[in-house]
């Protein structure tokens, strides 16, 4: 997949460091999936969550971040929208971000 915006993720774990290594595996399975489907990814990280609009919720670090992106499966594009805690991802509205 061709992720957008791998900046995001750099400068959230450059702020919080024990988010960074299941951020770059996050990366490093996503960039070498070929997901064509929500199943696909489902078999990649069993815990995200298809939030509508075309947008999904990865747990980050056994849930304490949340990273949202949105998957153009014919493109083949992830763009990342949202990463953040736990509490900071309760206070926006998934689908719209």
């Amino acid at each position: 997949m061709r992720i957008i915006s791998r900046t995001k993720i750099i400068e959230y774990y450059t702020e919080h460091a024990d988010a960074k290594v299941a951020l770059e595996e996050w990366f490093t399975k996503t960039k070498s999936a070929q997901w064509t489907c929500f199943d696909d990814i489902k078999r990649t990280f069993n815990s995200v969550d298809a939030v509508g609009n075309q947008h999904y919720v990865f747990n980050i670090r056994v849930n304490n971040y949340r990273l949202i992106v949105v998957i153009k499966f014919t493109i083949s594009t992830v763009l990342i929208r949202f990463v953040g805690t736990h509490a900071e991802y309760d206070k926006i509205n998934a689908s719209t971000i």
